[in-house]
């Protein structure tokens, strides 16, 4: 027998299929509270899409996220280009972009005429220091969120220490990303990766249906 929260979850659901009306409107709402660039959408994400529709897993979020940041591009437009692809191909796709880049595109076109006087108001410079912090918080939680999907062993932590040492020397963020892309294809093919059949990665939600079922 589903518990209630389970039967919630999945009513839930069920009223947002995947339709592109629905993708358009849960990244246009994401869209919305996106403040401080693609490093804090991974959190927004994860609230939305995972926790709340269950459209992706967790692990899901995250390889895209990764993804993102190895392709050209912004990233928070290549995530959701990811998600909406996963979703509705081509059509979710468009409608993710468009549904993510629509809120920003109608604040420019609301305020454009009046941001360069109201931005020097002491008003707005407290409303830009609130939204700081607030960024710093979801960044964090990002970090939080990687880390525990990418340093898993002892290789993966020696690359992150060469980062960081890398990155701390000011070292080209070309020349970091390059590296550790060459370091990690050397050490899969000589250590591939060990598989378990007996290892549940699953998320709770996809627990949860195949249990109702």
């Amino acid at each position: 027998m589903p518990s209630v929260s389970s039967q919630k979850t999945l009513l839930y659901n069920v009223r947002m299929e995947k339709n592109c009306f629905n993708i358009f409107k849960t990244f246009f709402k994401i869209g919305t509270l996106l403040l401080g660039g693609g490093y804090v959408i991974l959190p927004l994400l994860q609230s939305e899409i995972a926790d709340k529709k269950g459209w992706a897993t967790t692990d899901e979020l995250c390889e895209y996220y990764a993804l993102s940041q190895s392709l050209p591009g912004v990233i928070a437009a290549n995530v959701s280009i990811f998600v909406g692809y996963n979703l509705l191909k081509s059509r979710g796709a468009v409608s993710a972009l468009a549904g993510l880049i629509m809120p920003a595109f109608l604040a420019i076109i609301l305020i454009s005429n009046i941001l360069a006087k109201i931005v020097n108001y002491p008003t707005t410079q407290n409303i830009f220091a609130g939204v700081g912090v607030g960024v710093v918080v979801l960044v964090i939680l990002t970090v939080k969120e990687m880390w525990g999907k990418s340093v898993v062993d002892k290789f993966t932590l020696c690359i992150f220490a060469y980062a960081l040492i890398a990155a701390l020397a000011h070292l080209s963020p070309v020349l970091i990303v390059l590296s550790c892309v060459f370091m990690g294809i050397i050490y899969r093919m000589n250590f591939p990766p060990k598989t378990s059949h007996n290892l549940d990665t699953s998320c709770p939600q996809d627990n949860e249906r195949k249990g109702e079922a």
